[in-house]
This record gives C-alpha cells, structure tokens and sequence, in this order.
C-alpha cells in the first residue's frame, strides 16, 4: 500500500512542479514586450521520502523560481530624452507614493502634472540636486518648466601663451595698481554669470614682473574707466603671481586661481594651460561654466546621469545627477509588481554610484531596455513542460489502477 501511496505523491509533486514551470513560462510569454523584464527560469530540486539513500523508493520534485536579473537587454532608441536605459550593470533608484527606495531596469519615464519624473509602473525617478551633489539627499527628479532658471559661474578655464621676450613692468605700473599708466602684455576678456543669471565681463591682465613671473590680475569690466581701461572704479578681483619653468615655458604655479565674481559666487579659474614661449600673446582657452536667465527648452541626459536643462538661450543647466545602484546577488533581489526590486538578505544592501564608473553601466537618453524574454525558447519549454506534465498524469493514472487492485485482493 504504501508503494502505491509514494506514486501517488511523486506523481502529484511532478504535476506540481511542471504546472509551475508552466506558469513561469507563461509569466515570461505574457511580459516578453515589457521595458527592462528580466526573464524568469525555474529550477527542478529533487524531495526524498526520509530516507538518507537517494535509491528508496517514493520522493518527488519541488520548485525554485528565479528572476535573471542581472542579464541585459536589447536597446531600443525612442524619440523621449527622458527614456532611459542602463547599458551595463546598475538599476534606477526609484521612489513609491510612500516613499520607499526601490531598484529598477524600467526607465519609460515622464514628467506628471508636478514635473515628476515617473515610469509607466508609477515609480517616481530619484537623484541629487545639482546643488548639493552626492553629499546632498536622494530627492524625486522634478523639472519644473512653468519658471525660469539661471546658474551662476563656479567654474571655468583660461589658456593663454605670454611672451618669453615682454619686458618686465614696474611696481607702480603693474595692473594691480590701478593706476592711469598701467601697462601689460596681455589682456582677454570673458564672461561669467551672476546669482541672477546676469552677465559679467571680467577683464583679465597679465604683466611680467620678473624673468618666469607675471602678475595676473582681474578687474570687473563695469568698472573701467571711459573707454575700457584704467583707471577703474573698484580694485582688482583677484591677483595672482604665475611662475614658469625656464627650461619648457610650462606654468610651475599655481594651477588655478578663485575669482569672486561681484553679486555671485567664487569661480575656480583653471590655469594649467598657461605658458611662456618665444611667441606672441595668444589665447588658446576660454571657458566658464553657468548661465543666463532663461526658460527650459527641454531636458539632456549625459552618459555619467548628469541631468541638464537645455535652455531657451541655448546654453545648458545641470539639475540632477542620476545615481544608479548595485547589489553583491542581484538574483536573490525580491520582486514586486511595477518591475521593481528589493534588498534582501541573500542579494545584499544596495550601494550606490555615478553611472559609467566603479562597474556601473552607462546611461543611455532616448533609449529603452527590451525585455530579455526569448520567445522561441520559451515555447520550447512549454512544450517540453507540457509533456513532462502528461507523463506525471499518467504515473498518476497508474497509480490510482494499482490502488484499485490493491484494494480488491481478498
């Protein structure tokens, strides 16, 4: 009797085990056009009955399902900037309506009534606020498109050749003395913006003060006197003494100097393409970063997750930086509806990192994830499921003729 019992259970286990392959299989079919699925496989574990010798008699079959969630998809471009698809390893930290933190691949997202950042799944897009960077707090991604931005200059670069031949100028008529007979060998102008987005010319000066050394100094343009010149109305913004090598004309020191821009913040001026040859006062670099008052025209998305706002004016304003994170197992993640995961103990704490760096993938703007389903595997499978679920039927069947003679011996 009890043989007959074990055929029954190994035969009802197997139907189980099969119609849960079954229903993996069709999960997969039914998601195959879902942005950033990750197909699902399942894995047969073989149950004894008790005994320690695989051989006795009875035993079954169970089931783990498992999601290949570190596997990549297909890229697919589309025509929104805000469709973003990871190339490499990484997902998107993204945001329910309660606020908990989630993983995802599915980045189908758009801005809500509230300038939102949300995937099709209603997961809300997070980063860092330009402002405060990676040391600030993780925030929704929000654009705000009924106000105008600006940004104000943190940062630039100037590189320029000064004359190895110039002839060394006097203390009392160097640019940083202000004064009507200022004389110099060199003199450039660039723009910088203000807390308010406005315009700054800054007039930058360079006078030789010693073989391999000369003065830079910086004067708020505004202030100059009738014609653009000397003397003007407020001292200098900065003065800096620039020293080179003798033997190639390459700059010694200092490699940058701060600049505080009047009614905006401290620029940090790179000067590491300065240099002293045997050549006329040629500028070669002008750059600075920030900008104007302007409406946003639209959103840009770099590889490294820097979003920026492309401007009505032409230029463009970082807003966000778009982290993505990683976990040591991604396939021990826990699922949830929306194509969304979570840490567990098996995967791992999240940790977090800038696209395109430290093993994470880049980010791709314009772009979608296709779902990693194979359709001709998985019909394959499916007829294989289904056979192995006939024969379990049909032990099934034997068993229960077994049982009827069994019970009719008399």
């Amino acid at each position: 009797m009890s043989t007959g019992f074990g055929l029954f259970n190994t035969s009802i286990m197997g139907m189980s085990a099969q119609s849960d392959w079954l229903g993996q299989i069709s999960k997969n079919i039914a998601n195959s056009n879902t942005t950033g699925y990750k197909d699902s496989r399942t894995d047969f574990l073989t149950v004894l009955n008790g005994y320690q010798n695989q051989e006795s008699a009875g035993g079954g079959v169970t089931t783990v399902n498992r999601s290949e969630v570190g596997m990549q998809g297909a890229l697919q471009q589309t025509g929104s900037t805000t469709d973003l698809a990871i190339n490499g390893a990484g997902f998107f930290l993204v945001s329910d309506s309660a606020g908990q933190t989630f993983l995802t691949r599915s980045g189908s997202f758009v801005p809500d009534a509230q300038g939102r950042l949300v995937n099709s799944a209603g997961y809300f897009l997070m980063g860092y606020p330009a402002a405060s960077g990676t040391s600030g707090a993780l925030s929704v991604v929000t654009i705000d498109t009924g106000k105008m931005y600006s940004s104000p200059t943190t940062g630039g670069s100037f590189g320029a050749n000064l004359p190895a031949s110039a002839a060394i100028v006097a203390g009392a008529d160097l640019p940083s003395a202000n004064s009507a007979t200022a004389k110099f060998s060199g003199k450039s102008s660039m723009t910088v913006y203000d807390n308010l987005g406005n315009a700054v010319v800054l007039d930058l000066y360079y006078a030789k003060t010693a073989d391999n050394t000369w003065e830079m100094t910086a004067y708020n343009h505004a202030d100059a006197a009738a014609g653009g010149s000397f003397p003007y109305a407020n001292g200098p913004l900065t003065t800096e003494t620039l020293n080179f090598d003798p033997a190639n004309g390459s700059l010694s020191s200092p490699t940058s100097t701060t600049v505080a821009i009047p009614n905006g913040g401290t620029m940090t001026l790179s000067l590491s393409k300065m240099t002293q040859l045997g050549a006329a006062y040629t500028v070669n670099t002008v750059t600075a970063d920030g900008s104007a008052a302007a409406s946003i025209g639209g959103v840009l998305v770099g590889t490294d997750g820097t979003l920026s706002y492309k401007l009505s004016n032409g230029q463009t304003s970082p807003a966000y930086e778009i982290p993505l994170g990683k976990v040591a197992s991604p396939t021990n993640l826990a699922g949830y509806t929306g194509d969304v995961w979570s840490p567990t103990d098996s995967s791992g704490q999240i940790f977090i990192g800038t696209a395109g760096s430290g093993g994470f993938g880049s980010i791709d703007s314009s772009t979608l994830e296709s779902s990693t389903v194979d359709l001709a595997s998985q019909l394959s499978s499916m007829i294989i499921a289904q056979r192995s679920f006939t024969a379990n039927s049909q032990v099934f069947q034997a068993a229960s003729e077994i049982m009827q003679v069994l019970n009719n011996l008399k």
